[in-house]
């Protein structure tokens, strides 16, 4: 019998910042949560767990389609056993971080289970990144190794030189083998709720990625919400379609698992076009997809041009996910795919991925923003108002910032104290929270009959094709350019599509294009304007700031 764990345990209050709040806040705010009826999660039995289960009980049950073929759950449960021996080989411990390069595969599936097997720590490195910032996230994050692929292979090429760029010992995934009469599986653990099981990479304001630490409950508490939302059962066929560095990668390989269903790995290649997704859709039988909005857009302008029940007949549930979904698009979706659930999505890194969900009907077509839903399990909403130095509770129907507590809260960022502290509180909200943390969003949102709705960002945070981008980074990344003076970047819609548009002062010799060249090699590519203004000088205002207002009307210049 596996033996019941305690709650993880609460950090020290002197860990963490109090909120400077305003006589009444306390008990307001406590009122005025959003809080989950189902129960909590036991966050003690991790994903290993639950594939060893299946490969010994229906061992040629399907986990994994790819385009290299079918992979069963026995297949699996071996390829995450000679994984595990190279990473033991490697002298990888519990607690170690363990960085692992490469696309989107079932071999990224079986690394991820091979290191939690032994309670170390994943780390997802991106194909597209450019070197530069590769080895600023390996000396930063200080992981025990790198796990690429054969390095050969030209995607982990970039891995392969940034590790080697920080000393970071490198080890090669071996080619696959076939299982050895009587081999053994590793054991199912037992994990505490507080262990780091996995480290994604943000955008950050200061001109560096932050190392999110998400820990075993976080990272549990949303596969179980998301298996349970979405009611996957081991019949669901679930599109693997985000990179692995990003957070949503880790349910969409994942959470299936849990139930016996399958990953379809959907390469970059296919989810670049609408015409190949389609048939990709079709062709593997998927039956739950998520896509970034303006996706969810052509993809389902491309279903209608084929007839939809020919082209997505298995597909059952749409998840929109990453930005905010215009009431438009998810019109267009519930009327051509009337047979497919229309499932709103969000979430932070910062809070394991999804806190809320809300399936999406044509009643609510009619407002200008579509709502997000009610929170996961453990998971507690406030809204909260800064007056006057100190924070009081929304008032019924007034927006608010947008805060999380309870067991979604990530650990923070990973050496880095001060951007944590500017980011996460002690929770004095909830005495029964087994995080003790509050993660301050930066988003605003009303609360309406029980349900969250998001209005917009109070930072200069903003998520481009579901990309989350600081723009303060990309000022810090062009500023550090040789010949640029000065220079400020914001967000702007061009017949329809997000993008960034970047205003310079620059020496005579540097150039739009060379400027853009040089952040290609430094930032991915989402992190780079698709316009460029030149300016003799950058309007400032009275302050002798940035008037970002007076760029905004300069946005139509040449």
């Amino acid at each position: 019998m596996r033996p019941e764990l305690p709650d993880a345990p609460r950090p020290p209050a002197r860990a963490l910042a109090r909120l400077p709040l305003h006589p009444g806040t306390l008990d307001a705010a406590r009122a005025r949560a959003l809080r989950s009826p189902l129960p909590r999660t036991d966050p003690s039995t991790g994903v290993w767990a639950h594939v060893r289960e299946w490969a010994e009980r229906d061992p040629d049950r399907v986990a994994a389609v790819s385009d290299a073929g079918t992979t069963t759950y026995r297949q699996l449960a071996h390829r995450v056993h000679q994984l595990r021996a190279v990473l033991t080989a490697g002298s990888c411990t519990p607690g170690s971080r363990v960085a692992v390069a490469g696309p989107r595969s079932t071999d990224t599936i079986a690394a991820f289970l091979a290191i939690e097997s032994l309670g170390a720590a994943y780390l997802p490195l991106a194909p597209d990144w450019p070197q530069a910032r590769a080895e600023a996230v390996l000396r930063t994050a200080g992981p025990h190794c790198v796990l690429v692929p054969d390095t050969a292979d030209a995607t982990s090429v970039t891995a392969a030189r940034a590790a080697a760029g920080t000393a970071v010992p490198l080890l090669v995934f071996p080619p696959p083998a076939a299982a050895q009469p009587g081999e053994r599986l590793a054991p199912a653990r037992v994990a505490a709720g507080d262990e780091p099981r996995y480290v994604i990479h943000t955008s950050g304001s200061t001109g560096g990625p932050k190392g999110v630490i998400v820990d075993q409950l976080g990272m549990l508490n949303n596969l179980r919400f998301l298996v349970g939302r979405l009611q996957l059962t081991g019949a669901d066929r679930v599109a693997f379609t985000a990179p692995p560095a990003f957070v949503i990668s880790v349910w969409q390989m994942l959470a299936p698992l849990l139930v016996g269903a399958t990953v379809v790995i959907v390469t970059d290649a296919d989810q670049r076009f609408a015409r190949r997704l389609a048939s990709t859709v079709e062709r593997t039988g998927v039956t739950v997809l998520e896509l970034v909005p303006t996706a969810i857009d052509w993809t389902v302008r491309e279903a209608a041009r084929r007839g939809a029940g020919r082209e997505f007949a298995r597909l059952r549930c749409l998840v929109s996910t990453g930005e905010r979904l215009d009431p438009g698009i998810a019109g267009a979706a519930l009327r051509l795919l009337p047979h497919v659930e229309l499932v709103n999505a969000y979430g932070a890194t910062e809070c394991s991925d999804d806190v809320v969900l809300h399936r999406i009907t044509a009643d609510d077509l009619a407002a200008p923003l579509l709502p997000v839903g009610r929170p996961a399990p453990g998971v507690v909403l406030y809204l909260l108002v800064h007056e006057d130095g100190a924070w009081r509770a929304a008032e019924p129907g007034e927006a608010g910032e947008l805060w999380v507590g309870g067991d979604a809260v990530s650990a923070g960022y990973l050496h880095d104290p001060e951007r944590t502290a500017a980011a996460f509180y002690a929770d004095g909200f909830d005495p029964a929270s087994r995080t003790g943390r509050l993660y301050r969003t930066g988003d605003l949102a009303r609360f309406a009959d029980g349900i969250a709705h998001c209005l917009g960002r109070t930072d200069r945070q903003v998520k481009i094709g579901g990309v989350r981008i600081e723009l303060d980074e990309v000022e810090a990344a062009l500023s550090a350019l040789p010949g640029v003076l000065g220079c400020a970047v914001l967000a702007e819609v061009q017949d329809g599509t997000a993008g960034l548009v970047a205003f310079f002062v620059a020496a005579p010799g540097v150039s739009r294009d060379t400027a853009s060249d040089a952040l290609r090699a430094a930032l991915p590519a989402a992190f780079v304007p698709r316009r460029w203004v030149r300016l003799d000088s950058l309007p400032a205002n009275g302050s002798g700031k940035i008037d970002r207002l007076a760029l905004r009307s300069l946005a139509g210049a040449p």
